[in-house]
């Protein structure tokens, strides 16, 4: 089944939440803690080109693959482990690229910049996510961040914010089977993200 997400301010009462708690609450996405104008100058259409060229990522998966999902991520958003979880098995099938952004907290950035510069991104994002969805804050990060690192976490989250967008995860990628792109904001199970990506 598709999760869906609920308005802003219900998601931020879940972001300090443990994350089964959450679940049981049905929510499944985080929002950024204030609520700000929805720019959407971005149409979905154009915001997978827009992620491919100017996005900064990892790659989990398929790395040749030419059906690349880009997914946009807050490293303290518990809703994305469970999106990254339900992802492994589809990880022969297609290329997923992690972009961080950060809104949630001050830990945010820090976390992406580790995941963005570990020698192991995957091994990482598996440490990482395991910490967040078991409620201990995800894996230690220096506050001291490298300025093209920084930079690229900001222009990821310039973009999300130009795209309207109003929580993580959140999820662009052309459909599989029809070639048409397509958006999610929330975490989804494995068998509705594999229908959503056409995988199926």
């Amino acid at each position: 089944m598709t999760l869906n997400t609920l308005p802003r301010r219900a998601m931020l009462r879940a972001a300090s939440l443990p994350f089964v708690g959450a679940l049981a609450l049905g929510l499944q996405a985080c929002s950024p803690q204030e609520e700000k104008p929805v720019a959407g100058s971005v149409k979905p259409a154009d915001a997978y080109d827009l992620l491919a060229k100017d996005g900064k990522g990892f790659v989990a998966g398929l790395v040749m693959s030419n059906n690349t999902v880009y997914v946009m991520f807050d490293p303290q958003c518990p809703h994305c482990g469970h999106l990254w979880e339900q992802s492994q098995p589809l990880l022969k099938k297609v290329k997923f690229v992690w972009m961080p952004v950060s809104f949630i907290n001050a830990k945010s950035a820090p976390q992406g910049a580790a995941l963005l510069t570990a020698a192991n991104p995957v091994e990482a994002m598996n440490t990482h996510e395991a910490s967040i969805l078991a409620g201990t804050g995800g894996t230690s990060a220096s506050s001291s961040i490298p300025d093209d690192i920084a930079a690229a976490i900001k222009k990821n989250t310039d973009m999300f914010n130009a795209m309207g967008v109003e929580s993580v995860p959140y999820i662009v990628a052309k459909n599989a089977t029809t070639g048409q792109v397509v958006t999610n904001a929330g975490a989804m199970e494995t068998a509705a993200l594999a229908q959503f990506l056409g995988l199926n």
